[in-house]
């Protein structure tokens, strides 16, 4: 048997996170399922619920695994999980590796009763912190930062009388980016990183209310969009209803989100921070279009990001909009790799051109990213297989320059094809007639006002990073 291999698509997808807390006590087990099911796209390597019944005797029940979402739950596995506020997740592997324990949410018993975490993102500092935790008597069960974040709120939930206040202090501790929704036996609490570089939202159906990591999700439980969690907010939910702290929250001129979430992570049906996704990839397509025109006879997106982004540059350029890839839905985590004398490659088992679209035809092609090019030149190569004349190449996002340090599976310098080639020799290198990256300035028509975090592209980070000392990076805005 050849040897598993995880579908190369270059950039690696960050994690996604939902709560439910039914007041009424109803079992909420299968709204986290739909509400991860549409956070699949977040994460595909391990999923997990954990639930709790605030009425009884507070028993938590839980069960996670690597796969699919519904590769791990069926109906008699969901059947199981009774309680009415319950905790999901799902997960792509940036800190720790793909095994089964680093699957979260994480349950941890300690002398107030049952914690249960799950986490988006990732810390800057927590080799530091682990190894403080390790020095006074710690024991650690997973290679993940987010069992440091749950120690410290367990160890802080000690010295103070609210699982919020503890939640609060933990958060004057970790640094780097976080989405947290959070159990404790009788509440739900939700908290995002004060530069707001992970998304949280906030939904309610009926007398029940929800967490989650995108507004898809809230709408996949036919539940109502109320409002963003927003950045260093801290949300608790209980039978005596919602409140807020603030107190974590900086300027809005220092707040970064991750620009990422509207170019490639986010679905294009959420809105993040009062931005719609599909608005924002549609702007990004319009503004590729304005700085790289080309003659040509079809505009076409790498799905599925790539997609919206194509109708832009369309909708601009007055080159008509085409699907020329039919995507297989159906490729799960793994493959079976295919044995060296076919030659054949990944992409082909995920996408396949459409010949009679593309066959004699000039070529617009939209996609988010390039990585490390293989992918982009294995499409291109299958484009004129299929008999485009031409391909022209049009990128929403900057070049790669730098690595990310808050979640997103961006590789290091060495891996990444921008950061030691020039546009034009990795026009070269992927095959196409034309190559045209996003402008940097151009990054903000996407967002408007929003504060983001360009890092990658830049080296601009909003905080400190490990090896870095940034402290000049923001000199206009001390």
């Amino acid at each position: 048997m050849s040897e598993l291999e995880r579908v190369e698509t270059g950039l690696g997808e960050e994690c996604g996170v939902f709560g439910a807390y039914d007041m009424d006590g109803g079992d909420v087990a299968p709204s986290v399922y739909y509400g991860l099911f549409a956070l699949q796209h977040r994460g595909q390597e391990s999923c997990g619920i954990a639930v709790t019944d605030t009425y009884g005797k507070r028993k938590v029940h839980f069960r996670k695994g690597l796969g699919l979402v519904n590769e791990v739950f069926n109906e008699e596995e969901l059947d199981k999980l009774k309680g009415n506020l319950g905790v999901g997740h799902v997960r792509y592997s940036t800190a720790g590796g793909t095994r089964a324990e680093n699957a979260q949410p994480l349950v941890l018993n300690y002398v107030k009763g049952t914690l249960v975490i799950a986490h988006n993102g990732n810390l800057t500092n927590a080799i530091e912190l682990r190894h403080e935790l390790e020095y006074t008597g710690a024991i650690f069960q997973t290679t993940i930062d987010s069992e440091v974040i749950a120690y410290h709120i367990a160890r802080e939930r000690l010295k103070v009388s609210k699982a919020e206040d503890a939640v609060k202090n933990a958060m004057k501790k970790i640094e780097g980016a976080y989405a947290l929704v959070v159990s404790s036996p009788r509440k739900m609490i939700g908290a995002r990183d004060p530069f707001g570089l992970k998304p949280l939202c906030i939904g309610k159906r009926d007398n029940t209310w929800f967490l989650a990591s995108e507004s898809c999700a809230l709408a996949a439980v036919g539940a109502d969009f109320v409002r963003d969690v927003e950045p260093g907010e801290i949300v608790s939910f209980t039978k005596h209803g919602v409140s807020s702290d603030k107190s974590m929250q900086i300027p809005p001129e220092k707040q970064a989100r991750c620009i990422f979430e509207y170019i490639y992570f986010a679905r294009m049906d959420s809105v993040i921070d009062s931005i719609n996704v599909y608005h924002a990839r549609i702007v990004a397509g319009k503004a590729l279009a304005q700085s790289y025109p080309v003659e040509a006879d079809l505009v076409v997106g790498v799905p599925d990001s790539g997609l919206v982004a194509a109708k832009g540059y369309s909708e601009y350029s007055g080159i008509p909009y085409g699907m020329a890839f039919h995507k297989n839905s159906y490729v799960g985590r793994t493959f079976i790799k295919p044995k060296q004398s076919q030659r054949e490659s990944s992409v082909k088992i995920k996408l396949n051109v459409i010949e009679e679209v593309v066959r004699g035809k000039r070529i617009v092609m939209v996609d988010d990213s390039i990585v490390r090019g293989t992918t982009c030149a294995n499409i291109i190569k299958m484009l004129k297989k299929a008999g485009a004349k031409e391909v022209h190449v049009r990128i929403s996002s900057p070049p790669f320059l730098h690595p990310c340090y808050f979640g997103t599976d961006v590789p290091s310098n060495d891996q990444l094809i921008a950061h030691s080639h020039t546009t034009e020799q990795i026009r070269e290198m992927i095959g196409a007639d034309s190559l045209g990256y996003m402008e940097i300035d151009k990054l903000k028509d996407m967002v408007g006002d929003l504060g983001y975090c360009d890092a990658c592209f830049t080296g601009n980070y909003p905080m400190r990073v490990p090896g870095k000392d940034i402290s000049h990076a923001f000199e206009s805005e001390e």
